[in-house]
């Protein structure tokens, strides 16, 4: 791997991009994610996944050299960024960003693709592609009205000026935003919090969110219906449900 590298420990993946001197994304770092989303689909244990950026920033845009270079058709980088994007806003395991310095175009895109984000207070989040007479194309138009609202992503997208940490938690954004120095350890308990989960509730929660957005409030509830009684069946469940009756933790073994 040239520009990314990721460790696995307790359950808990941690992806760390390492592209100096912005982590802009390029296709070397699609193209390597890529491959180790294949790699953590074989970690039958894994319960949760980190992502975070080396040095200053997050991803501070997508390699603006690349454009230079564009190809239409088959060649086309945003089918290929959305096409990893899309992997892991659907993968079996939470994705959560850990965002600081900067997540900006493709940054916050890839961003905006994971399951929660946590950022720092004073970091910079936004989509200022039209400021280079271009517009998102890593699923930036479609994912930001779904967090914000269509006349906030209208203003951030329309007018490529950022808003900061804070302001990103405040209209939805991100989960909170936190003082820089905190920012690693407070995410690392979100997904160790995570991870002492049962591995089958993770999963159908996962899958049953989308429904918001996929089917109608009928449809969620009769498939929300279905999965509760799949789980219900479990062993976890059963575990989940004594040691809660007898006042100590669960051991579950995510069966």
């Amino acid at each position: 791997m040239e520009t990314l590298t990721y460790e696995v420990n307790d359950r808990v993946a941690e992806i760390t991009i390492e592209s100096p001197l912005a982590n802009a994304l390029s296709s070397t770092i699609l193209t390597e994610l890529n491959e180790i989303l294949n790699e953590l689909e074989a970690e039958a244990s894994l319960k949760a996944v980190i992502l975070k950026g080396e040095g200053k920033f997050f991803s501070a845009g997508a390699d603006i050299k690349e454009f230079t270079e564009f190809q239409g058709g088959k060649e086309n980088m945003a089918f290929k960024g959305q096409a990893v994007f899309d992997r892991i806003e659907q993968f079996h395991a939470p994705f959560i960003a850990a965002i600081h310095g900067a997540a900006l175009g493709g940054g916050l895109e890839l961003a905006m693709a994971c399951h929660m984000r946590f950022v720092t207070k004073k970091a910079k989040i936004g989509l200022p592609e039209l400021g280079l007479g271009i517009i998102p194309g890593f699923g930036g138009t479609q994912r930001l009205p779904r967090y914000v609202g269509d006349a906030k992503a209208y203003e951030m997208i329309l007018t490529a000026e950022p808003v900061e940490g804070e302001e990103a938690a405040a209209i939805g954004l991100a989960n909170q935003a936190v003082e820089e120095e905190e920012l690693l350890d407070h995410v690392r308990r979100i997904a160790a919090s995570i991870a002492s989960k049962s591995k089958p509730s993770i999963e159908h929660v996962l899958r049953l969110v989308p429904n918001v957005y996929e089917s109608t409030l009928n449809a969620g509830l009769k498939d929300e219906a279905a999965r509760f009684e799949e789980v219900f069946r479990t062993e976890d469940a059963s575990e989940g449900i004594k040691a809660f009756i007898e006042k100590r933790k669960p051991e579950f073994r995510d069966k």
